[in-house]
């Protein structure tokens, strides 16, 4: 794994504030509870170097409220720990955001699926050793292995996958061990995917 594991790596425009008005956080937090509790959000200081790996969204107008960076250790996330991201560029790895909080590293990631899947409302990126080492198994599409995480390269293969399969609703981060995108027009459907997907790979 990568020294820069959980380092922002695209130049951030970051003005504090608030989330969008009327913004409805429950589902994105009720999500995020459910993948720390099985592991998928977290921190362990024996994995990753010790960062604070996964992250959360939800399609807002504009753009979309995730996840403040190296939240995934918290046991509890808030409205307090939520980044509002109103544009990105990734051919200049350039993103704008406000909120309570910064952004996470995967945030031009999570801006990519919105963009390719216009139909898409939720984003959940996890880390999972048994899901990601069966995705060739489960026939999950995988973004090319040479595209580091967080980088624009990374989020060019996500919108490539996308724009072919838009309801695949899982991919592999081929490049980003043991990391995993689910989506889907809600978080509750988003979420579903994901254990769903898992139970089977620890099932195989």
């Amino acid at each position: 794994m990568a020294h820069t594991e959980g380092v922002i790596q695209y130049r951030l425009a970051y003005l504090p504030g608030g989330l969008p008005p009327g913004f409805d956080p429950d589902p994105l937090l009720a999500a995020f509870a459910r993948c720390r509790a099985a592991g998928l959000i977290g921190r362990d200081p024996a994995r990753y170097a010790g960062y604070a790996y996964g992250n959360i969204s939800l399609r807002a107008n504009p753009g979309f409220v995730i996840s403040g960076t190296q939240t995934g250790g918290l046991q509890h996330l808030t409205p307090n720990q939520l980044a509002w991201v109103t544009a990105f560029d990734t051919a200049n790895n350039a993103l704008r955001a406000t909120g309570p909080a910064r952004p996470s590293s995967e945030a031009m990631s999570h801006g990519e699926v919105y963009r390719a899947a216009p139909g898409v409302d939720a984003v959940i990126h996890v880390h999972s050793p048994a899901l990601w080492r069966a995705a060739g198994h489960l026939g999950l599409p995988i973004t090319d292995p040479a595209a580091g995480y967080g980088t624009p390269a990374m989020a060019r293969e996500i919108h490539r996958l996308l724009a072919a399969a838009p309801d695949q609703g899982l991919i592999a981060m081929g490049g980003h061990e043991d990391g995993m995108i689910a989506y889907a027009p809600g978080m509750e459907r988003a979420t579903r995917l994901l254990f769903d997907a898992l139970a089977r790979a620890r099932g195989r």
